[in-house]
């Protein structure tokens, strides 16, 4: 009998939340990332951009009608091209990033701005220089700005600024701009 209550309570619990004003609302996103390094130089190579990816889920959990706490877990790529010494390379980082963002809602149709950090582990490299090296944390700042199209669908645009060295022998860090789309569910 206690059993029965208590799924009765968990599942009414759980309506209760999707019924009330969406509370909770989960969700999947994906799009393109413009990365480069940022911060420092080595000597004799060029930073350029690099075009990649990122993609995972997202979550919102309503405080206040206009202030939500957004935390996201994605792939994303990013890295840069590096020119210099006779030659070209291409050095991809592949992170598995957490970024918990606070969202604000600045208006009722649904634009809102999204700011917080992002928490990031290395989980892949291509191309790579020299991997022994390769810091594994990233730690950044994430800020943008979100639009529901729909009351599922929505974009969003982000520029995350790394704060901990790539290379630990070299001060850059990670700088993206990701372009997104999203489904709410």
């Amino acid at each position: 009998m206690k059993k029965a209550v208590i799924i009765f309570t968990v599942i009414s619990s759980i309506f209760s939340l999707s019924s009330n004003a969406q509370l909770l609302q989960f969700g999947i996103k994906g799009g393109a990332n413009f990365a480069n390094y940022t911060g420092g130089s080595v000597e004799g190579i060029d930073f350029n951009n690099i075009a990649s990816y990122h993609a995972g889920v997202v979550a919102e959990l309503n405080i206040f009608d206009n202030f939500a706490v957004q935390p996201e877990l994605l792939y994303s790529t990013q890295g840069s091209e590096l020119k210099g010494l006779g030659e070209q390379i291409k050095n991809e980082l592949g992170y598995l990033s957490l970024p918990v963002l606070a969202k604000f809602y600045l208006t009722d149709n649904g634009l809102s701005l999204e700011a917080g950090p992002q928490f990031s582990v290395l989980v892949s490299e291509r191309n790579e220089i020299d991997t022994s090296n390769t810091n594994t944390f990233d730690f950044g700042i994430a800020g943008g700005l979100s639009y529901k199209l729909t009351k599922r669908l929505f974009v969003s645009g982000r520029y995350v600024a790394g704060l901990t060295d790539v290379k630990k022998d070299a001060n850059v860090k990670n700088s993206v701009i990701q372009l997104s789309v999203g489904i709410m569910f």
